[in-house]
């Protein structure tokens, strides 16, 4: 199994009970499970456990056979750099940063991702070009992009290196259907080049078919889910 959790229960400081309570989920290598919910469900929160951002009140979580919840804080932070790929709904590009090096960050912050990329700026270029990107704006700041564009490099920056799992959460809220559909077509060619796994948390069931495996989050959490 690429990521197994088991008994996780998580509760966000001062909240008076936890938003996630889950029993047991299991991902194999390179699966694409679509994951939805309503807001508050718990979703995110789940992103961001698998990801290390935060860490359970309880229970375990293992990623690639490293139990995440035995790891400090900046232990959590190396496995993400070099295990994980995460793509933002906000996307969280740098700025003032163009295509070329924001997709390359990853491999600065991780040897083993770096290792794995090889030629790195080679790469990201040509990862650029396989997500649809016209060689000029390669060169150019991100914050000169339109959204599409943005949310491109993003998936691109996500993939650099090989990582064993692609977080994403809700990639396609601010697209309409053809650039949406037409992005998953993107992001599924290059999760397959690369062999990873793909957790894609949306609320839009419509692109739900498209994957392995669909959950509804609330099958699986035992959590009470604030209306």
């Amino acid at each position: 199994m690429l990521l197994e959790l088991e008994d996780i229960q998580f509760t966000w400081p001062g909240a008076s009970r936890p938003v996630l309570d889950i029993s047991a989920f299991a991902m194999a290598e390179g699966e694409k499970v679509f994951l939805y919910g309503p807001s508050g469900s718990g979703k995110s929160t789940l992103l961001a456990l698998i990801g290390g951002l935060i860490a359970p009140d309880q229970g375990h979580i293992v990623c690639k056979q490293q139990s995440l919840d035995t790891l400090s804080r900046r232990g959590r932070d190396r496995f993400r750099a070099a295990e994980l790929g995460v793509i933002f709904q906000q996307f969280n590009l740098l700025p003032w940063l163009d295509l070329e090096n924001n997709v390359a960050l990853p491999c600065r912050f991780s040897r083993q991702r770096a290792e794995r990329a090889g030629d790195v700026k080679g790469e990201a270029r040509r990862l650029l070009a396989a997500m649809d990107l016209p060689k000029p704006d390669w060169t150019r700041r991100a914050d000169g992009l339109s959204v599409g564009q943005q949310q491109r490099v993003a998936a691109a920056r996500a993939l650099i290196g090989q990582p064993a799992l692609i977080l994403a959460d809700e990639p396609t809220s601010a697209l309409d259907t053809d650039r949406r559909n037409g992005f998953l077509d993107l992001l599924f060619n290059q999760v397959d080049q690369a062999g990873s796994g793909l957790l894609f948390v949306s609320h839009d069931q419509g692109l739900a078919s498209r994957f392995d495996r669909q959950l509804d989050l609330r099958a699986i959490n035992q959590a009470e889910v604030l209306s």
